[in-house]
């Protein structure tokens, strides 16, 4: 028989949450002892508190820990919640971390907001250029809807040249479109081709026109990231007096490393004025 102290040891819990679990009749010591109310416990109870501890980790009430205990959950059993607790708290991290990295994002924004970029953009031609596109949509700009769809749209892309044997001739480019009156938004993935291509099972090859004038700024780091790019090129637009054509603005993936931070992206504006 072990003290309480020395169970509490053992358990690697408190003395405090021993006699706690005593007090709601969660984990009754083996002993009392009636003179000086001394709690004893035996070795073998070290496997319901084992249980208790771990059920409580994962997230359960104590109630629903002594309605569990009560069933005689199994290691095998317990083991199954732990995968599916892990599972969920995997996820709320996951999106816990995105959502931090979107303040951040936002803040540099702000930060950035009375900040005028005089170079760094450049004003310049866009050719004619024909591509392999494939089209999808997303219910918004949010990068957490967007970023999945463009990411699929130029895989299945790659895809599609490969089988066809058709290799691509420069660097991806995305264009986007809005869905009126749904705030949905239309995304065409494009991989340039030579101009003798004139088919791509399962793509679709258009010309995109020439663009006299286009602003452009090279945007280097994770696309989550872009979003300070994006109104600063706006901004500097405004401050210049230039108006926007009917050409959608496209994006030109300039390198696409392992490491998101590496991405190199050029955000092409066609401009009038």
């Amino acid at each position: 028989m072990f003290t309480i102290g020395d169970f509490a040891g053992h358990g690697r819990v408190s003395v405090r949450m021993l006699r706690h679990y005593d007090a709601i009749g969660l984990l009754r010591p083996a002993h009392v002892d009636p003179a000086t109310g001394y709690r004893h416990y035996r070795a073998e109870q070290l496997m319901q508190l084992n249980r208790i501890v771990a059920l409580k980790d994962l997230g359960f009430s104590l109630h629903q820990v002594r309605s569990i205990l009560h069933d005689r959950v199994s290691a095998e059993e317990l083991r199954g919640m732990l995968r599916l607790r892990r599972a969920e708290l995997e996820t709320v991290m996951a999106d816990a971390a995105g959502r931090m990295a979107r303040v951040e994002a936002r803040l540099r924004t702000i930060e950035s907001e009375n900040v005028m970029p005089t170079d760094g953009i450049v004003v310049k031609n866009l050719p004619a250029l024909r591509v392999a596109e494939l089209s999808g949509t997303s219910g918004s700009f949010d990068p957490r809807e967007i970023g999945p769809v463009v990411r699929i749209l130029h895989e299945e892309l790659r895809g599609c040249l490969d089988a066809a044997g058709v290799p691509a001739t420069g660097p991806g480019v995305t264009r986007y479109e809005d869905v009126p009156g749904t705030g949905g938004v239309v995304v065409r993935a494009g991989l340039p081709v030579a101009p003798d291509v004139d088919h791509v099972e399962g793509a679709r090859v258009v010309d995109l026109a020439c663009v006299d004038r286009a602003a452009t700024v090279v945007h280097c780091g994770s696309m989550d990231e872009f979003l300070p790019t994006v109104q600063a090129l706006a901004r500097w637009l405004g401050a210049n007096g230039y108006g926007f054509t009917a050409e959608h603005a496209r994006e030109l993936s300039l390198a696409r490393p392992e490491d998101r931070a590496e991405w190199v992206t050029e955000l092409q504006v066609p401009i009038a004025g």
